[in-house]
Protein backbone atom coordinates (compact mmCIF):
# COMPACT_ATOMS: atom_id res chain seq x y z
CA UNK A 1 0.00 0.00 0.00
CA UNK A 2 2.90 2.39 0.69
CA UNK A 3 4.16 1.76 -2.85
CA UNK A 4 0.74 2.66 -4.21
CA UNK A 5 0.42 5.73 -1.99
CA UNK A 6 3.88 7.22 -2.42
CA UNK A 7 5.11 5.55 -5.58
CA UNK A 8 8.50 3.85 -5.93
CA UNK A 9 11.09 3.89 -4.65
CA UNK A 10 10.06 3.17 -1.06
CA UNK A 11 12.86 2.25 1.33
CA UNK A 12 12.46 -0.45 3.98
CA UNK A 13 14.67 -0.77 7.05
CA UNK A 14 15.64 -4.47 7.12
CA UNK A 15 13.33 -7.03 5.49
CA UNK A 16 9.70 -6.10 6.07
CA UNK A 17 9.12 -9.73 7.14
CA UNK A 18 11.51 -12.66 7.06
CA UNK A 19 10.26 -14.30 3.89
CA UNK A 20 12.29 -14.31 0.68
CA UNK A 21 9.26 -14.53 -1.64
CA UNK A 22 7.56 -11.51 -0.06
CA UNK A 23 10.76 -9.47 -0.11
CA UNK A 24 11.52 -10.39 -3.75
CA UNK A 25 7.99 -9.47 -4.86
CA UNK A 26 8.19 -6.09 -3.14
CA UNK A 27 11.64 -5.45 -4.58
CA UNK A 28 10.23 -6.01 -8.07
CA UNK A 29 7.59 -3.37 -7.36
CA UNK A 30 10.12 -0.77 -6.26
CA UNK A 31 10.93 -1.43 -2.61
CA UNK A 32 14.57 -0.94 -1.64
CA UNK A 33 15.72 -2.80 1.47
CA UNK A 34 18.48 -1.23 3.56
CA UNK A 35 20.18 -2.06 6.85
CA UNK A 36 21.42 1.47 7.56
CA UNK A 37 19.32 4.62 7.62
CA UNK A 38 22.26 6.47 6.10
CA UNK A 39 21.57 4.59 2.86
CA UNK A 40 18.25 6.41 2.46
CA UNK A 41 18.18 9.75 0.60
CA UNK A 42 17.04 12.77 2.63
CA UNK A 43 13.28 13.24 2.49
CA UNK A 44 12.53 9.75 1.10
CA UNK A 45 9.90 7.32 2.41
CA UNK A 46 11.24 4.78 4.93
CA UNK A 47 9.26 1.86 6.32
CA UNK A 48 10.22 0.30 9.64
CA UNK A 49 9.88 -3.50 9.40
CA UNK A 50 7.57 -5.66 11.49
CA UNK A 51 10.48 -6.53 13.79
CA UNK A 52 10.77 -3.03 15.22
CA UNK A 53 13.73 -0.68 15.50
CA UNK A 54 15.70 0.87 18.37
CA UNK A 55 15.21 4.56 19.22
CA UNK A 56 18.54 5.42 17.56
CA UNK A 57 17.10 4.43 14.17
CA UNK A 58 14.08 6.66 14.72
CA UNK A 59 16.38 9.56 15.62
CA UNK A 60 18.46 9.02 12.48
CA UNK A 61 15.32 8.97 10.34
CA UNK A 62 14.14 12.23 11.90
CA UNK A 63 17.52 13.86 11.30
CA UNK A 64 17.29 13.00 7.60
CA UNK A 65 13.70 14.31 7.47
CA UNK A 66 12.49 10.94 6.20
CA UNK A 67 8.80 10.24 5.75
CA UNK A 68 8.47 7.27 8.10
CA UNK A 69 5.83 4.53 7.93
CA UNK A 70 6.02 2.45 11.09
CA UNK A 71 5.04 -1.15 10.25
CA UNK A 72 6.25 -2.55 13.58
CA UNK A 73 4.05 -5.45 14.65
CA UNK A 74 1.83 -4.31 17.56
CA UNK A 75 2.93 -7.38 19.52
CA UNK A 76 6.54 -6.23 19.21
CA UNK A 77 5.56 -2.69 20.20
CA UNK A 78 4.01 -4.18 23.35
CA UNK A 79 7.40 -5.64 24.30
CA UNK A 80 9.13 -2.30 23.64
CA UNK A 81 6.69 -0.55 25.97
CA UNK A 82 7.24 -3.18 28.64
CA UNK A 83 11.01 -2.65 28.36
CA UNK A 84 10.56 1.09 28.87
CA UNK A 85 8.32 0.48 31.88
CA UNK A 86 10.80 -1.87 33.56
CA UNK A 87 13.68 0.50 32.82
CA UNK A 88 11.79 3.38 34.46
CA UNK A 89 11.35 1.16 37.51
CA UNK A 90 15.14 0.81 37.71
CA UNK A 91 15.13 -2.88 36.87
CA UNK A 92 17.72 -4.84 34.90
CA UNK A 93 15.91 -6.45 31.97
CA UNK A 94 16.70 -10.05 31.06
CA UNK A 95 15.67 -10.26 27.40
CA UNK A 96 15.15 -13.83 26.18
CA UNK A 97 15.92 -14.34 22.50
CA UNK A 98 18.48 -14.56 19.71
CA UNK A 99 20.83 -11.60 20.23
CA UNK A 100 21.45 -11.01 16.50
CA UNK A 101 17.77 -11.07 15.55
CA UNK A 102 16.39 -7.72 14.42
CA UNK A 103 13.61 -7.85 17.00
CA UNK A 104 16.08 -8.27 19.86
CA UNK A 105 18.25 -5.45 18.48
CA UNK A 106 15.20 -3.16 18.51
CA UNK A 107 13.91 -4.10 21.95
CA UNK A 108 17.29 -3.99 23.68
CA UNK A 109 17.83 -0.55 22.16
CA UNK A 110 15.05 0.86 24.33
CA UNK A 111 17.25 0.48 27.42
CA UNK A 112 20.67 -0.73 26.26
CA UNK A 113 22.39 0.00 29.58
CA UNK A 114 19.82 -2.00 31.51
CA UNK A 115 19.31 -4.99 29.17
CA UNK A 116 21.03 -8.39 29.14
CA UNK A 117 20.19 -10.90 26.38
CA UNK A 118 20.06 -14.64 27.14
CA UNK A 119 19.32 -17.41 24.66
CA UNK A 120 19.23 -20.57 26.74
CA UNK A 121 19.19 -22.02 30.24
CA UNK A 122 22.99 -22.26 30.33
CA UNK A 123 23.29 -18.51 29.84
CA UNK A 124 20.82 -17.97 32.67
CA UNK A 125 23.04 -20.05 34.94
CA UNK A 126 26.00 -17.79 34.08
CA UNK A 127 24.14 -14.55 34.83
CA UNK A 128 25.61 -12.18 37.35
CA UNK A 129 23.31 -9.29 38.30
CA UNK A 130 23.79 -6.23 40.43
CA UNK A 131 20.51 -6.51 42.36
CA UNK A 132 18.48 -9.75 42.20
CA UNK A 133 15.52 -7.89 43.67
CA UNK A 134 15.36 -5.44 40.74
CA UNK A 135 15.04 -7.75 37.74
CA UNK A 136 12.48 -8.27 34.98
CA UNK A 137 12.31 -10.55 31.96
CA UNK A 138 10.87 -10.13 28.47
CA UNK A 139 10.93 -12.40 25.43
CA UNK A 140 11.28 -12.22 21.68
CA UNK A 141 7.84 -12.83 20.17
CA UNK A 142 8.88 -15.63 17.79
CA UNK A 143 10.58 -18.07 20.15
CA UNK A 144 9.77 -21.69 20.89
CA UNK A 145 7.08 -21.71 23.53
CA UNK A 146 8.64 -24.75 25.15
CA UNK A 147 12.21 -23.45 25.26
CA UNK A 148 11.00 -20.11 26.60
CA UNK A 149 9.10 -21.81 29.40
CA UNK A 150 12.27 -23.63 30.44
CA UNK A 151 14.31 -20.42 30.46
CA UNK A 152 11.66 -18.50 32.41
CA UNK A 153 11.38 -21.34 34.94
CA UNK A 154 15.13 -21.23 35.48
CA UNK A 155 15.08 -17.44 35.86
CA UNK A 156 12.35 -17.70 38.50
CA UNK A 157 14.28 -20.43 40.26
CA UNK A 158 17.47 -18.36 40.42
CA UNK A 159 15.78 -15.01 40.99
CA UNK A 160 12.46 -15.50 42.82
CA UNK A 161 11.70 -11.76 42.87
CA UNK A 162 12.03 -11.30 39.09
CA UNK A 163 9.11 -9.50 37.45
CA UNK A 164 7.59 -10.47 34.12
CA UNK A 165 5.21 -9.06 31.51
CA UNK A 166 1.53 -8.79 32.36
CA UNK A 167 0.77 -11.25 29.55
CA UNK A 168 2.74 -13.70 27.41
CA UNK A 169 5.02 -12.03 24.85
CA UNK A 170 5.05 -14.97 22.41
CA UNK A 171 3.14 -14.04 19.25
CA UNK A 172 -0.26 -15.73 19.03
CA UNK A 173 0.48 -16.90 15.47
CA UNK A 174 3.79 -18.40 16.58
CA UNK A 175 2.22 -20.16 19.55
CA UNK A 176 -0.76 -21.45 17.57
CA UNK A 177 1.47 -22.94 14.88
CA UNK A 178 3.75 -24.62 17.40
CA UNK A 179 0.79 -26.21 19.16
CA UNK A 180 -0.65 -27.28 15.79
CA UNK A 181 2.65 -28.91 14.81
CA UNK A 182 2.67 -30.78 18.08
CA UNK A 183 -0.86 -32.03 17.40
CA UNK A 184 -0.17 -32.83 13.73
CA UNK A 185 2.97 -34.76 14.64
CA UNK A 186 0.85 -37.44 16.30
CA UNK A 187 -0.45 -38.59 12.91
CA UNK A 188 2.33 -38.04 10.37
CA UNK A 189 5.82 -39.36 9.62
CA UNK A 190 7.32 -36.18 8.12
CA UNK A 191 6.53 -32.47 8.47
CA UNK A 192 7.31 -29.79 5.88
CA UNK A 193 7.53 -26.18 7.08
CA UNK A 194 7.20 -23.48 4.44
CA UNK A 195 9.36 -20.54 5.47
CA UNK A 196 12.66 -18.78 4.96
CA UNK A 197 15.90 -19.78 6.63
CA UNK A 198 16.11 -16.44 8.46
CA UNK A 199 12.56 -16.72 9.82
CA UNK A 200 12.77 -17.33 13.54
CA UNK A 201 9.22 -18.62 13.93
CA UNK A 202 9.61 -20.99 10.94
CA UNK A 203 12.77 -22.49 12.42
CA UNK A 204 11.01 -22.94 15.74
CA UNK A 205 8.33 -25.05 14.00
CA UNK A 206 11.03 -27.41 12.72
CA UNK A 207 12.48 -27.62 16.22
CA UNK A 208 9.09 -28.40 17.78
CA UNK A 209 8.55 -31.28 15.34
CA UNK A 210 12.01 -32.72 15.91
CA UNK A 211 11.59 -32.29 19.65
CA UNK A 212 8.66 -34.70 19.39
CA UNK A 213 10.69 -37.14 17.27
CA UNK A 214 9.13 -36.24 13.92
CA UNK A 215 11.51 -35.55 10.99
CA UNK A 216 10.95 -32.02 9.64
CA UNK A 217 12.23 -29.98 6.70
CA UNK A 218 12.27 -26.22 6.24
CA UNK A 219 11.58 -25.27 2.62
CA UNK A 220 11.28 -21.92 0.84
CA UNK A 221 8.82 -23.25 -1.73
CA UNK A 222 7.80 -26.32 -3.73
CA UNK A 223 11.06 -26.32 -5.71
CA UNK A 224 12.99 -27.23 -2.55
CA UNK A 225 11.20 -30.56 -2.19
CA UNK A 226 13.36 -33.65 -2.74
CA UNK A 227 11.38 -36.80 -3.62
CA UNK A 228 14.03 -38.82 -1.78
CA UNK A 229 12.60 -37.55 1.49
CA UNK A 230 9.40 -39.54 1.03
CA UNK A 231 10.69 -43.09 0.65
CA UNK A 232 8.66 -45.22 3.06
CA UNK A 233 6.67 -42.22 4.25
CA UNK A 234 2.91 -42.73 4.11
CA UNK A 235 1.72 -39.51 5.79
CA UNK A 236 3.09 -35.98 5.53
CA UNK A 237 2.22 -32.86 7.51
CA UNK A 238 2.41 -29.36 6.04
CA UNK A 239 2.61 -26.07 7.91
CA UNK A 240 4.10 -22.63 7.36
CA UNK A 241 5.76 -19.77 9.18
CA UNK A 242 3.65 -16.75 10.09
CA UNK A 243 4.98 -14.65 7.20
CA UNK A 244 4.81 -17.32 4.46
CA UNK A 245 2.26 -16.36 1.76
CA UNK A 246 -0.65 -18.70 1.18
CA UNK A 247 0.32 -19.08 -2.49
CA UNK A 248 3.52 -20.87 -1.50
CA UNK A 249 1.63 -23.25 0.78
CA UNK A 250 -0.81 -24.04 -2.03
CA UNK A 251 2.04 -24.76 -4.44
CA UNK A 252 3.65 -27.14 -1.96
CA UNK A 253 0.30 -28.84 -1.46
CA UNK A 254 0.00 -29.34 -5.22
CA UNK A 255 3.54 -30.71 -5.37
CA UNK A 256 2.74 -33.18 -2.61
CA UNK A 257 -0.37 -34.29 -4.50
CA UNK A 258 1.79 -34.93 -7.57
CA UNK A 259 4.07 -37.08 -5.43
CA UNK A 260 1.16 -39.28 -4.39
CA UNK A 261 -0.17 -37.44 -1.35
CA UNK A 262 -3.46 -36.43 -2.92
CA UNK A 263 -5.70 -37.32 0.03
CA UNK A 264 -5.30 -34.05 1.93
CA UNK A 265 -7.24 -32.57 4.82
CA UNK A 266 -6.91 -29.54 7.06
CA UNK A 267 -6.18 -29.85 10.76
CA UNK A 268 -9.06 -28.23 12.60
CA UNK A 269 -7.22 -26.49 15.41
CA UNK A 270 -7.38 -22.76 16.09
CA UNK A 271 -8.94 -20.24 13.74
CA UNK A 272 -6.88 -17.06 13.50
CA UNK A 273 -9.02 -13.98 12.92
CA UNK A 274 -6.88 -11.32 14.59
CA UNK A 275 -6.46 -8.18 12.49
CA UNK A 276 -4.29 -5.16 13.21
CA UNK A 277 -4.94 -1.59 12.09
CA UNK A 278 -2.79 -0.07 9.38
CA UNK A 279 0.17 2.13 10.36
CA UNK A 280 -1.25 5.58 11.20
CA UNK A 281 0.63 7.07 8.25
CA UNK A 282 -1.54 4.97 5.91
CA UNK A 283 -4.89 5.14 7.74
CA UNK A 284 -5.87 8.33 5.92
CA UNK A 285 -5.29 6.56 2.63
CA UNK A 286 -7.33 3.47 3.53
CA UNK A 287 -9.34 4.27 6.69
CA UNK A 288 -11.23 0.97 6.60
CA UNK A 289 -8.13 -1.18 5.99
CA UNK A 290 -6.53 -3.70 8.28
CA UNK A 291 -3.60 -6.04 8.31
CA UNK A 292 -2.79 -9.47 9.68
CA UNK A 293 0.59 -10.75 10.75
Amino acid sequence: MALEAYGPPVYVHHEIVHNRYVVDQLRLRGAIFVELVEEVPEGAVLIFSAHGVPPTVREQAAALKLRVVDATCPLVTKVHLEALKFAREGRTIILIGHRDHQEIVGTSGEAPDRTVVVGNVEEVDQLEVEDPARLAFLTQTTLSLYDTQEIVARLRQRFPLIAGPASDDICYATQNRQEAVEQMGKGVELILVVGSANSSNSNRLVEVAKRDGIPARLIEDASDIDPEWFHGVESVGLTAGASAPEVLVEQVSERLAALGYGDQSDLEFIREDVRFTLPPELVAIAPSGGRGR
